[in-house]
């Protein structure tokens, strides 16, 4: 059974595993940042427990801060400036996509909701020169809430003077992305790579990522 099409007035993206990539692997970067900085040993799966639980902040101090409560031999601050300049050195646009966004703004309100501290967030989209290529950039780290509760996307709505069943939102995490935006009332897009999340039932369309950059439009116009 087809939903019913919708007049569609504003987009919003996910930054990570979306529109910019990492080239290298995370875990690794992580690892990496702990060796430099002589941290006590830290797994992907601790960070990013940490990481949900402080995506409000205003930098990752607090993710490491956390990490390292029970040493006394680390330095949160260190640790996540030299994370946070690993992160940004690993980092890549989806090829094409900036071409498609600033089309696609031609037409739409565009928006990015992206969960993180401020800080680390902000210096990807300078690293990116993006820091201009959206009508609307909300970070976690400048708001009350993240993704996936509904107030985060209220946020993004409010500042797009859109209404949530006119605004598709585009992104790989199935829980922040895809049904956090279904909950708030939004038309989720989930993009699709090889080692990401599988479909959700939850998604109102389904993309690869190589193909967002010129598969995007089809998809909005058939909505």
């Amino acid at each position: 059974m087809h939903s019913p099409s919708v007049t569609i007035s504003a987009v919003g993206f996910d930054l990570d595993e979306t529109l910019a990539i990492p080239t290298r692997d995370r875990t690794a970067i992580l690892a990496e940042a702990i060796d430099l900085t002589d941290a006590p040993p830290v797994t992907r799966e601790q960070y990013l427990q940490a990481h949900g639980q402080n995506l409000t902040a205003d930098s990752r101090v607090p993710i490491f801060r956390d990490l390292f409560e029970e040493t006394q031999h680390s330095d949160p601050e260190h640790v996540a400036a030299t994370y946070r300049r690993l992160i940004g050195e690993a980092l890549e646009p989806l090829s094409g996509v900036e071409s498609s966004l600033r089309r696609l703004r031609t037409e739409y309100q565009i928006g990015l909701l992206t969960n993180g501290p401020r800080r680390a967030q902000r210096d990807k989209l300078k690293r990116l020169s993006w820091t201009d290529l959206f009508d609307v950039t909300l970070i976690t780290g400048e708001l009350e809430a993240g993704k996936p509760d509904p107030e985060a996307f209220e946020a993004l709505i409010e500042r797009l003077e859109t209404q949530p069943a006119n605004t598709v939102f585009v992104g790989d995490d199935v829980q922040a992305d895809i049904e956090g935006a279904a909950a708030a009332g939004l038309v989720p897009i989930q993009v699709l790579y090889p080692e990401g999340p599988p479909p959700s039932d939850v998604a109102r369309s389904t993309i690869m990522r190589e193909e967002l950059p010129s598969g995007l439009f089809n998809i909005l116009s058939e909505l």
